[in-house]
């Protein structure tokens, strides 16, 4: 028993030669083909052993090429010295001539070549430095390959060895910075050896991952999701979750630190070579990607949990609460081992916490957009086809209420980590974010658009349709003086319809998204309450042109409703969140503004706000009714002191006993006074000042013209008559304001014109334009104060 040769132990074999064994020697009738299986064996030895020969061969050549190089640069050198001696000797022996003839006109050229020569030096020290280097990094990547070959144990660990290889390769992109910063003229230099580096790191990071993979599964990554049930994947709690990345140990765990070190600090060498190559270029846009180690911890996760998803595509509550209980279970272990070993590799700019949350968030995204969404687009298409819309919506708007929820939770997680997601600059909030599946389909965030519009539509017309809702008021405090608007309960509810659509489009990722939903579903809410006022007024004024109480309080509602409305809108576009949306000139998803708001329109318009359009719009429909109002109650005053108006032989009369205004008068202030009372009872406080300030100024045209140029004589006793009349027509505003008169001034310049001196006036008639401005008439022309005097007839 002695004399048998005993076999090794199994732990000094290697993977490849106990997988070959395995497969070779799987029963006890293969045993019988082992002389088969040795000669087999033998004959990979062989090769095996043969294609080393080929390897030293080629080494020795490298070595050999390496060598004739460095004599190249050696010769070159020497020659630089003898040239730098001669020119040495040839300027003293210049400088030895007694009248120095020619010595100025040669110095410039002798300077030329001193620093061609020196250019020669530099490059040739430079390249070969870094012909060096290269070396260098080659030899540490065929080890490192050799090594994996032969499994040889009393070699240096490969992981040393890629170390050694990333710090040189560190050391040469030094190099080639300060290279292209102060000698930019080498760009050819610089253009070769990036392509010798290229074709390193191309072998030397697949092998770092293939090694990294090699490494998770060894200590049972990803872990086992099969004790996560629909019951218990919402729980706060994760006492229960093992964690391979806690669990392993000892030789394990340096192993996976080292790999791990590794892959961080070749992507910070990586990203030094993008920043390099792209200067001068958008290199934000290329520098930043995703932490590699953290994608090798996450890309497994994911193809483990499509497993589940693919069971639950009618129960999408499910893949979200999946996908948030894994993330929540292993995000401290990201701050606790990983980031230490991210800070050490001097990897800027990445956090582990937020690197594992958007990597799961982006699978979540990419199964979404790739298995989730083309389904409920198909059944929208099937039920549109047979008009039948309400399930397919309703499942629509389902998933984006989950989707929503679900990033309000990640952004909890992330925020964890004390990093304000506003200050980010690099896409963090696209890439948190499940919504970000429409960054790439605007299409789809179209569809969402349609669905939401015509669901807050549908809820809006019943409530516009009650006409409760148009005589109930606003309560609460949407606006800092709500109750001057007097508006309506309709303008709040529709509001508050828009908020709830503006809060759905807080979610979306960036802005660009965000301005595109807002157009698509706010502004047709908007257009909808400004076509439902625009009819309200329309009818007032079709079924008795505003001469009713009715119509007049109906269309005050409307104007009220407007206004607070415009109002809304303007301190709206104050709002930061708004203010980004109106400095997005460009329409990134494709398609103009005009496409989607339904007009056109000059681009810095934008500037002024998102809703400026609308404002603009409702403003002009105020303005409109506002002016209209005004005119209906100037026509009626009109019509009714038409007789007061037409006779003038009332000036040159006396006033009726007992009567301190003209008859005719009277109806026309009683309707004046009575048509103002409901508009101030009814009409915000806003525009109810600029309505009563317009008639006040059209009734002061309209008896200019209509009496006191018109050629009546004013006797004594009809100017006294006239001037009471007018206090009582003044009296009607003095509701409103301390000095009515001052509203009419054309009247009052005629009345303090008729009450002068009969000597006073006539001076004035000749004193012309410069008495007229000493006498304080400042509204009248010459013209229309001579005309005045000469039917003042003095009786007295």
């Amino acid at each position: 028993m002695d004399s048998l040769q005993s076999l090794p132990p199994l732990s000094t074999l290697s993977t490849s030669v106990a997988s070959a064994l395995n497969a070779k020697l799987g029963t006890n009738e293969d045993l019988t083909q082992a002389p088969s299986f040795v000669a087999e064996f033998l004959t990979q030895c062989d090769d095996l052993e043969r294609n080393l020969l080929h390897l030293n061969s080629t080494l020795e050549s490298s070595l050999a090429s390496y060598a004739f190089f460095s004599n190249r640069i050696g010769d070159l050198f020497s020659l630089a010295n003898s040239k730098l001696a001669d020119l040495g000797s040839s300027v003293c022996s210049r400088s030895s001539v007694s009248d120095g003839e020619g010595l100025g006109e040669e110095l410039p050229s002798l300077a030329k070549e001193v620093a061609r020569l020196e250019a020669i030096r530099a490059y040739a020290e430079v390249a070969s430095k870094l012909d060096n280097l290269i070396g260098d990094i080659e030899d540490a990547i065929s080890s490192t390959m050799n090594k994996n070959l032969r499994k040889d144990s009393s070699a240096r660990n490969p992981e040393e060895t890629r170390l050694v290889a990333i710090k040189t390769l560190k050391q040469t992109e030094d190099l080639l910075t300060s290279v292209t910063k102060a000698r930019p003229q080498w760009a050819r230099l610089v253009s070769a050896v990036d392509h010798r580096v290229d074709r390193a790191l191309a072998i030397l990071r697949p092998q770092a991952i293939a090694d990294h993979r090699a490494l998770l599964t060894s200590f049972g990554w990803p872990p086992a999701l099969s004790n996560l049930t629909s019951s218990n994947m919402d729980t706060q709690t994760s006492s229960e979750v093992t964690n391979p990345l806690f669990t392993m140990h000892g030789d394990l765990k340096h192993r996976y630190c080292e790999n791990f070190l590794a892959l961080c600090r070749l992507q910070e060498l990586q990203r030094q070579r993008k920043s390099r190559q792209l200067e001068g270029h958008n290199r934000e846009v290329a520098l930043h990607q995703p932490l590699w180690a953290v994608e090798e911890l996450v890309n497994p996760v994911s193809i483990a949990c499509q497993r589940h998803f693919s069971k639950w595509i009618d129960k999408p509550e499910f893949i979200f609460a999946l996908v948030y209980k894994i993330t929540r279970d292993y995000v401290d272990s990201m701050d606790e081992l990983l980031q230490p070993l991210v800070d050490e590799s001097l990897l800027t700019g990445y956090s582990c916490r937020e690197e594992w949350i958007s990597s799961m968030v982006t699978s979540l995204s990419t199964y979404l957009a790739k298995e989730i969404f083309p389904i409920y687009i198909r059944q929208l298409e099937e039920e549109s086809a047979t008009d039948l819309k309400s399930q397919a919506r309703t499942s629509w708007l389902n998933l984006i209420d989950l989707m929503v929820n679900f990033d309000k939770r990640i952004k909890s997680l992330i925020e964890q980590s004390g990093i304000l997601l506003s200050l980010q600059e690099d896409g963090t909030p696209c890439k948190i974010s499940s919504l970000s599946v429409f960054c790439d389909r605007p299409d789809w965030l179209d569809i969402w658009a349609k669905i939401d519009l015509d669901d807050a539509i549908e809820k809006l017309k019943p409530e516009i349709d009650d006409e409760r809702n148009w005589i109930k008021k606003v309560q609460g405090a949407d606006l800092s003086n709500s109750d001057d608007y007097k508006s309506p309960a309709v303008s709040s509810i529709t509001f508050k319809c828009l908020s709830s659509l503006i809060e759905r489009c807080l979610s979306l990722p960036t802005v660009s998204l965000r301005s595109r939903f807002l157009r698509l579903t706010g502004i047709p809410v908007i257009n909808f309450l400004l076509d439902c006022l625009l009819l309200r007024c329309q009818e007032a004024e079709g079924l008795t042109a505003l001469t009713d109480d009715d119509a007049l309080i109906k269309v005050s509602n409307s104007i009220n409703a407007a206004h607070y409305s415009e109002s809304i809108l303007k301190e709206w576009c104050e709002d930061v969140f708004f203010l980004e949306m109106a400095l997005d000139q460009g329409d990134h998803l494709g398609g103009s503004v005009a496409e989607y708001s339904g007009s056109e329109g000059p681009i810095e318009e934008y500037g002024n706000g998102i809703f400026h359009e609308e404002i603009v719009t409702i403003e002009d429909f105020r303005t409109q009714w506002v002016e209209k109002v005004t005119v209906v109650i100037l026509r009626g005053f009109e019509s009714l002191c038409r007789d007061y108006i037409k006779n003038r032989r009332q000036w040159q009369e006396t006033s009726e006993e007992g009567w301190t205004v003209s008859k005719t008068l009277v109806g026309a202030l009683d309707y004046l006074q009575a048509k103002m009372s409901v508009i101030e009872e009814n009409l915000n406080r806003l525009d109810f000042p600029g309505i009563w300030r317009s008639l006040a100024s059209r009734v002061d045209r309209l008896i200019f013209n209509g009496i006191l140029i018109s050629n009546a004589k004013f006797h004594d006793d009809g100017v006294e008559r006239f001037g009471y009349d007018m206090e009582v027509l003044f009296g009607v505003f003095r509701a409103w304001c301390l000095r009515p008169q001052g509203f009419f001034p054309k009247v009052g310049d005629g009345l303090k014109l008729l009450k002068m001196e009969k000597e006073q006036l006539q001076d004035g008639l000749k004193g012309g334009q410069k008495w007229i401005k000493e006498n304080g008439i400042r509204h009248l022309s010459a013209a229309e104060v001579e005309k005045i005097g000469k039917n003042r007839v003095y009786t007295k």
